[in-house]
């Protein structure tokens, strides 16, 4: 999404990598089709996390585990996280994934719609990662804000659309016409906002940094 694929690939040659276990699953979700963050937003939640060092963790799209287990073990400080799946045949994978590691009593699975399970949240979260059905995350943002914690961060994933969130919405397939009309309102809503500082980054396929204002 930087354009210059050329970069990107040197970019990534830097990486070290992660721990064997991350490893194997990012080549099993690879195998199986399944998406997961791309290495440069692995890298960018990586120094996010170093630098926030949150206790309380709330992920929106679970998808096989992979993030999550990236942002427990990346993260220097003892945490928990809480992450919401709808889509049933992947959630039996993250639980054998969070099993595998040893995690399945620091990450807690909720299994059903994000938009009902986040109104029945009452925890407040340092970081909050979203990545889940993109045509949603305006709806989720309501409480998403409520939930988000004085001074902490909200990563959203994948807010470019390859690009095509540039272009007019007569330019986009009809299919994802929809979805191009309620992104761009959720990047209006996160740099608008009087109660978040959201820089929008154009690592991976697009990623936002909100933070959200303490008290005054």
């Amino acid at each position: 999404m930087t354009g210059n694929e050329r970069l990107i690939t040197y970019i990534n040659s830097l990486n070290i990598g992660n721990p064997p276990l991350l490893e194997e699953i990012e080549a099993e979700a690879q195998r199986t089709f399944v998406p997961v963050i791309r290495k440069e937003t692995q890298q960018l939640l990586k120094l996010l996390l170093t630098m926030n060092c949150p206790k309380r963790i709330l992920e929106v799209g679970t998808a096989i585990g992979f993030s999550a287990l990236l942002m427990e073990y990346f993260n220097p400080a003892p945490c928990r996280i809480t992450t919401i799946e709808n889509y049933e045949k992947r959630i039996p994978i993250a639980k054998a994934n969070f099993l595998r590691a040893g995690k399945e009593n620091v990450i807690e699975l909720l299994e059903g719609d994000a938009g009902q399970i986040l109104k029945e949240l009452t925890d407040s979260y340092d970081f909050i990662f979203m990545d889940a059905a993109k045509g949603q995350y305006i709806n989720f943002l309501p409480e998403v804000m409520r939930l988000l914690g004085s001074r902490g961060v909200l990563v959203s994933d994948n807010v470019l659309q390859d690009g095509d969130i540039i272009e007019s919405r007569f330019a986009v397939t009809r299919r994802n016409r929809t979805i191009h009309k309620r992104m761009r309102e959720y990047l209006y809503e996160l740099t608008h906002s009087e109660y978040l500082t959201t820089t929008v980054l154009p690592v991976g396929d697009g990623v936002t940094v909100s933070v959200k204002a303490g008290d005054r």
